[in-house]
């Protein structure tokens, strides 16, 4: 009997069983270079940006700690035996500054800390901003009063920083920076890491290398730690930028998704939890009348239902408008309820629980939480901190490779252009499509790299006609 003829051999002579493998490497050897371009040029043009950000972003995370230290008097008292009514500390507030309205109160939440009376409308302080004054809950003693800025009450040295890292302190079209930062940290890290497992055996050698190499380690096993955390900041940062964050925002409308408040209607609201979800949390008037139960009762019903601190009160905004309290603690695990007290009656309208929050609304308040170092409160911040001194490394590692890749003398030698030209047809054409809709939603991401790609295949055909190069990037003969 006849042996059965040998399987025909591949166009290439490589064996048949290499061949699927083969076709692998082949698809992943024409994206390598695809890769390599992107993760080097968006390296080297936006690092600058990224560089701005880990350094605020660093100091931003000491700036919790330097905080309690800077208003320290402000912040706390010795412990006394018996606390005021919070309604005899807000007219002690008063008495001292009578200007404004009181927005809100924020009760003692804690032995030895102060309460915080925050006045709007004061002269000589921004919109956006309250003068909070901070009264000894014990004895009535004002031990101050500065300026107050976002939910978490920032005072002037973390507001001060907190703007130098959101938009160099610029205002809105500062925050185009911190924009274009987030929204390229995650392409450059993500391209470094699909380069790094690609050679992962050759970066883990460390002993015995010098120069470029070892630093070409060092700057992949330090980029593969922190790519996680890059990752999360990246996401995080663009909910709360100026145009992908919009288009997070009209995604999570869309999905049903948004972050849910309570009704502050004190008329017409229906009595007990879920009553109408949706309406103002409040405003910036006083007590509702003669007949206004107090800021204490308002408390006492609040704690009934729950909250605990801390907590803040918010006034009715008008004569049919109810208080509102909410808790205002932002670490691990949130607290988040909020409940709206009839000022007259002290009924409790409304009450809304963080844990009947849509999943999306929660996730965006935990990454928030997380980004500016509040969710997990010092190992937050420690962590943060160590992400952003990662990335400074990564950035100086990266450019000093930069200098070293030249060549005679040369700053920065260039990688071949036209790696595109070689990369199949059924990778390319998703792959540009995907990038596209991306850029749609991410803008700060679609233009630079449109107006790259734009400049590269300009400067690709003005040395092709100069002779220099021929379409595939390489030099002429």
């Amino acid at each position: 009997m006849s042996a059965a003829p040998p399987a025909p051999a591949p166009p290439d002579g490589r064996p048949a069983a290499a061949a699927e493998p083969a076709a692998r490497r082949s698809a992943w050897s024409s994206l390598r270079p695809l890769v390599l371009r992107l993760h080097f040029y968006a390296g080297v043009l936006i690092a600058p940006f990224l560089l701005v950000a880990a350094a605020t972003g660093f100091l931003y995370a000491a700036s919790y700690t330097a905080e309690k230290v800077v208003y320290a008097d402000q912040l706390t008292v010795p412990v006394g035996d018996r606390e005021l009514p919070i309604e005899r500390q807000v007219a002690a507030a008063r008495k001292a500054h009578p200007e404004g309205t009181v927005a809100a109160v924020r009760p003692s939440a804690e032995d030895g800390a102060t309460t915080r009376v925050l006045l709007s409308g004061v002269p000589g302080v921004a919109e956006d901003r309250t003068l909070a004054v901070f009264v000894n809950p014990y004895n009535g003693e004002v031990r101050g009063a500065e300026e107050s800025y976002g939910s978490d009450g920032a005072l002037p040295l973390r507001t001060w920083i907190s703007g130098l890292h959101r938009d160099l302190r610029l205002g809105e079209s500062g925050r185009l920076y911190s924009e274009l930062a987030a929204s390229w940290l995650w392409v450059i890290a993500g391209g470094g890491l699909v380069l790094w497992f690609a050679r992962r055996r050759a970066r883990r050698k460390l002993r015995g290398t010098t120069g470029r190499r070892r630093l070409l380690s060092l700057h992949g096993s330090m980029g593969v730690w922190a790519a996680g955390g890059l990752f999360f900041l990246s996401a995080t940062g663009l909910t709360w930028s100026t145009y992908a964050g919009e288009s997070i925002g009209d995604l999570r409308e869309a999905l049903g998704q948004t972050t849910p408040t309570v009704s502050a209607s004190a008329a017409g609201a229906g009595a007990g939890e879920h009553a109408g979800h949706g309406g103002g949390s409040g405003g910036t008037g006083g007590s509702g009348g003669a007949d206004d139960i107090g800021l204490d009762a308002v408390l006492t019903a609040a704690r009934a239902k729950g909250l605990t601190n801390p907590v803040e009160i918010v006034p009715p905004a008008d004569d049919s408008s109810a208080y509102v309290v909410k808790q205002i603690e932002r670490t691990w695990p949130g607290k988040a309820d909020s409940a709206a007290i009839d000022p007259r009656t002290g009924e409790v309208t409304d009450v809304l629980r963080f844990d009947d929050f849509p999943v999306l609304a929660k996730l965006t308040r935990w990454g928030i939480d997380a980004h500016s170092g509040t969710l997990f409160g010092l190992a937050n911040q420690i962590l943060l901190g160590a992400l952003a001194l990662a990335l400074v490394l990564l950035i100086v590692w990266g450019y000093r490779m930069w200098w070293l890749r030249g060549s005679g003398g040369a700053f920065g030698r260039p990688l071949p252009r036209g790696a595109w030209q070689h990369v199949p047809a059924y990778v390319l054409v998703p792959l540009m499509a995907g990038i596209a809709v991306l850029g749609y939603f991410v803008p700060l991401l679609g233009i630079p790299l449109a107006a790259f790609l734009a400049l590269d295949v300009l400067l690709g055909e003005i040395a092709y006609r100069r002779g220099k190069r021929d379409h595939s990037g390489q030099r002429a003969a």
